[in-house]
């Protein structure tokens, strides 16, 4: 018998569990995305437009959003591994059509890589919340779910290792003059330009999603995750969509019903949104602070270290404090971040960005913390997949609010300052917008912890769980 599988026989170790490991080398291998520092040069290079590669953006987004709540159904259904060996083939075919899509025909580009963003959305929403809850539950029936922290903190630490890597490699194999120094000290006698280059980096993330689809077929579903026992795949399983329907109604009724799991998921969107939204800009801020362009990825794969660290401070932080004192923490390094920001001082002006980055990891930590410990093994993924949909729709919201902040701004500037050349007045008008930032979270603080309150009232509850 699997030892994933026996309760009877716990491992005295949580990776010693195969799941655990699998789950692990998942999340590093799928997000191991070695075009992530060229990603906007990359869809203009191949010969797209601003706007298009705005729409593809979207279209990625709204894919994540739709697919969410009914894959992480699916997934408690179907069982996590089949939806996570699903997710890893979305990955192979999306990384497939840009590595022969054509260049020099603009409509041809834009469909393919209109197809590869609705599978890249859909691939993570597949993922999402299946691979925490089969490597949870591998604890739990192991005797082990008092371990997740340290499982938490190593894929954090794994991950970040991952990013790190792919961040500088992908940077390097996109760059066709240092390619082609490489080759010449190599002695190949090869010629590279932008064209050849262009798709280095993604057959690089090709060969991840075959690691990742791996590392899938690697694992195994745990006895509880399953409704029922012989379900195991689709063919056999006689799933209908009234199963579906039923599975995500009664996760979203039992999210409903505990006031702690909603404290929980109102923290994570409300944090993840407001620091994504500010990391989302931070090529630009570095701009505005003086960084040269060069440091970028140095600057980027330094942020992931974070992803080492950090995770290091939360294990102790969730065993030796309340959810209230965590909550206290994450709340000043988010503000005290934002803040600095504001400032915009060279070169020192990366101080607060990376206190605003540790906020982040502590929050990501935090959150899949205290919702797993919470929630129950049937419905594990789809719990999980709320909390994934309603952080990339408030994000989505926020996105839309920031545009409609700077459409706001512009003209008073502009009026302001009317000799200034666009560049100059866009910059203005975005180290303008930046003042809004700590600020509105400082509002939507307010107004999370009136909810809060309102929802656990004098109960404790808030402060049960280590």
């Amino acid at each position: 018998m699997d030892k994933n599988m026996n309760p009877a026989q716990p491992a005295a170790y949580p990776f010693a569990l195969n799941n655990v490991r699998m789950f692990i080398a998942f999340r590093v291998f799928f997000n191991a995305r070695f075009y992530y520092p060229v990603f906007t040069i990359l869809f203009l290079d191949f010969g797209l437009t601003i706007s298009q590669f705005a729409i593809l953006n979207a279209v990625w987004a709204g894919a994540i959003v739709l697919m969410e709540v009914p894959s992480g159904a699916l997934a408690d259904i179907w069982g996590r591994r089949n939806m996570l060996i699903f997710s890893s083939l979305l990955m192979i075919v999306e990384l497939l059509l840009l590595c022969v899509v054509p260049l020099g025909n603009p409509t041809l580009l834009f469909a393919i890589f209109l197809v590869n963003r609705v599978l890249s959305g859909t691939a993570e929403a597949a993922a999402s919340g299946s691979d925490e809850a089969i490597a949870f539950d591998s604890l739990k029936e192991a005797g082990l779910a008092g371990e997740w922290s340290k499982v938490l903190a190593m894929q954090m630490r794994m991950r970040a290792m991952g990013r790190i890597f792919a961040m500088a490699v992908g940077a390097a194999v996109y760059d066709p003059v240092f390619m082609q120094r490489l080759m010449d000290w190599l002695g190949w006698q090869v010629s590279l330009t932008q064209d050849v280059t262009i798709r280095f980096p993604i057959y690089l993330t090709l060969i991840m999603a075959f690691l990742t689809l791996y590392a899938t077929l690697s694992m195994k579903d745990t006895q509880s995750s399953l409704l029922n026992d012989e379900c195991s795949a689709l063919e056999t399983c006689g799933l209908t969509i009234r199963e579906i329907i039923s599975q995500t109604l009664g996760a979203g009724k039992w999210i409903l019903q505990t006031p702690f799991a909603m404290v929980i998921i109102a923290a994570g969107f409300l944090f993840d949104s407001v620091i994504r939204m500010a990391g989302t800009l931070a090529s630009q801020y570095y701009r505005m602070i003086e960084i040269p362009e060069v440091l970028f990825g140095i600057i980027g794969s330094g942020m992931a270290l974070l992803g080492i660290v950090i995770p290091r401070f939360c294990m102790k932080m969730v065993a030796q404090h309340t959810p209230r004192f965590n909550l206290l923490v994450v709340s000043t390094t988010t503000f005290v971040g934002l803040y600095g920001m504001t400032f915009f001082k060279p070169f020192y002006g990366l101080m607060p960005i990376v206190i605003l980055y540790s906020g982040g990891y502590m929050i990501g930590f935090f959150v899949s913390h205290y919702l797993n410990h919470i929630t129950e093994s049937h419905q594990r993924a789809t719990v999980l997949s709320f909390k994934g949909l309603f952080m990339n729709l408030f994000y989505g919201m926020i996105g839309l609010l920031y545009a409609f902040l700077i459409a706001m701004l512009r003209p008073g500037i502009s009026e302001k300052h009317p000799h200034l050349i666009p560049e100059l007045l866009e910059n203005l008008v975005f180290m303008q917008s930046f003042q809004w930032f700590p600020w509105t979270f400082v509002i939507g603080l307010f107004i999370f912890l009136a909810f809060a309150k309102y929802k656990l009232g004098s109960s404790g509850e808030g402060g049960r769980i280590h």
